[in-house]
């Protein structure tokens, strides 16, 4: 069998034996000891999938950019998914060059990290909205969630009834939760549990991955499209899990007077500056939120950044990126947004300034709760 036809089954790369620098090694032994037992996984899945260890790797724009043109070429459906918890930082610029004429099923992943209290039809409506606002004309829009099977059900249905026996992409920005959601439709469809190798950090999936749906079509995993402005890409593996929802988010409430100062960590400020007024953050659990006055907030962020403040931790400080101003009126009630962490809900007429490290953005949107 001809080594250059070979793909790991978890990250699509296709697998080589000569340069432990570059996609798909895997050793000689191991690429043997794979053919026999039909598990062919590169070094770097491997590692991933058995000691959670992440060994960086480089795909090129180019490479993206050929793999994505792929799309637009077919006759297929395209299953769009984007991170409930994280819209604006899931959204793909210029989508409609890489679909071409193929419909659009937009998929909102990780509704479970929501209370149950908001209502999954106005989150759905809610993402239609945005969606729209945005430039993007789906023909249909799901919530779902990977955890939960009943929804995972329902998006199979839905993605049968749409495809009408063409082949389906899956589509997304890195960290959106694509790969976990595909394998569980695989393990809805065939009882084959995570064979997509999948975790926090960003860029996993390397390269397509086919899944066969009968013998004349199929799903293709397509790589995460990379978003440098999220959070996620400015830390470490051990700060990730700091901003990651795995479990319903516990929303906080904060009665603010004038000039008050929230911290979400060491990576995220927020001043208040204007009025008395009811804020609520939305982030992990995990995140610990601290109080202080405007006054004092530079100096409390100097002392406390990588202790009190975490993530990240003080040895990782170094590596973030000073923290970046943003200034905002707000005309109605809205989300005050920091891409890749969370968001706080403000009431309309506030004064905010936000900030993140430098290169992540903040946004406002209309409120979503």
């Amino acid at each position: 069998m001809n080594e250059e036809e070979i793909r790991c089954i978890g990250c699509g790369a296709t697998l080589q034996t000569e340069d432990a620098q570059l996609p798909g090694y895997t050793p000689a032994s191991a690429l043997k000891k794979g053919l026999e037992s039909g598990q062919l996984y590169c070094q770097r899945c491997f590692r991933l999938r058995h000691y959670n260890e992440i060994a960086p790797v480089s795909i090129s724009d180019d490479d993206f950019r050929k793999l994505l043109s792929q799309i637009s070429d077919s006759d297929s459906l395209v299953v769009y998914v984007v991170d409930m918890f994280d819209f604006n930082g899931s959204l793909i610029p210029g989508l409609h060059r890489f679909v071409g004429d193929n419909p659009v099923l937009l998929v909102g992943n990780k509704a479970d990290v929501f209370p149950k209290s908001i209502k999954r039809h106005r989150m759905r409506e809610w993402l239609r909205q945005q969606a729209k606002a945005n430039g993007i004309e789906p023909v249909d829009v799901m919530i779902t969630s990977a955890k939960q099977r009943p929804a995972v059900e329902q998006l199979f249905d839905k993605i049968e009834q749409l495809r009408d026996g063409r082949d389906v992409y899956v589509v997304g920005v890195t960290n959106v939760g694509k790969s976990t959601l595909i394998n569980s439709l695989i393990a809805l469809r065939n009882g084959i549990k995570d064979v997509i190798t999948t975790s926090r950090f960003p860029g996993t999936t390397l390269d397509r991955i086919e899944i066969p749906f009968d013998d004349h079509s199929k799903m293709i995993d397509t790589p995460g499209i990379v978003h440098n402005d999220q959070m996620a890409h400015v830390l470490t593996a051990e700060d990730l899990k700091y901003i990651s929802p795995k479990k319903t988010i516990k929303p906080r409430v904060y009665q603010l007077g004038d000039e008050q100062t929230l911290f979400a960590g060491a990576l995220a400020r927020f001043d208040y500056e204007n009025s008395t007024g009811s804020v609520t953050a939305y982030f992990d659990n995990n995140l610990m939120i601290h109080r202080t006055k405007l006054a004092n907030a530079d100096h409390f962020y100097e002392k406390h950044a990588g202790e009190l403040l975490t993530p990240p931790a003080a040895e990782n400080l170094a590596n973030l990126p000073e923290l970046a101003r943003h200034h905002f009126k707000i005309e109605e009630d809205s989300d005050v947004v920091f891409e890749g962490l969370g968001w706080i809900a403000v009431p309309a007429g506030s004064v905010v300034t936000a900030w993140a490290p430098k290169g992540i953005s903040v946004v406002i949107r209309r409120a979503l709760i």
